[in-house]
């Protein structure tokens, strides 16, 4: 009896981390932990050394943090390539996280994908763990570019 009860104690932990999980997988956030970090509290910069020598995009800037095996990585290059391919001045740039991990310890990049939206001067605006939906991605490039 005392088994099963640890039993269904366990399923159920398991059972609302995993709604808990699926419901801030790929939400694009604000990037509070960022702005506590930047200077004058406007936000973390990031420039084109910071990105291996790749130039930020001339209104906003879609930063992807990949690995060799990571399955939703691809799908997130597609959606991110396309968003970029529609909205002019808008670059994506990807990022291997494996090789770039003082980059990826600094921005505190947990898993893959990560996404960052950057405005034209290379603030985080926004940021993503797990493969954001494009909807998403275009609303929050409507904050990142300002008229």
């Amino acid at each position: 009896m005392e088994g099963a009860l640890v039993a269904i104690a366990v399923l159920a932990a398991a059972t609302v981390f995993g709604v808990v999980r699926r419901r801030r997988d790929g939400v694009l956030r604000s990037d509070k932990s960022a702005g506590a970090r930047g200077v004058n509290g406007t936000g973390e910069r990031l420039d084109a050394a910071d990105l291996g020598g790749e130039e930020l995009g001339e209104r906003a800037t879609l930063v992807q943090f990949s690995s060799a095996f990571c399955a939703p990585c691809r799908a997130t290059r597609r959606v991110l390539g396309e968003v970029a391919g529609m909205v002019e001045g808008v670059s994506h740039v990807e990022i291997d996280a494996e090789h770039h991990l003082e980059l990826v310890r600094r921005l505190n990049v947990i898993r893959t994908p990560t996404v960052l939206v950057l405005d034209g001067g290379g603030r985080i605006i926004r940021r993503a763990a797990g493969q954001p939906r494009k909807a998403d991605v275009i609303a929050a490039l409507g904050e990142a570019i300002t008229p």
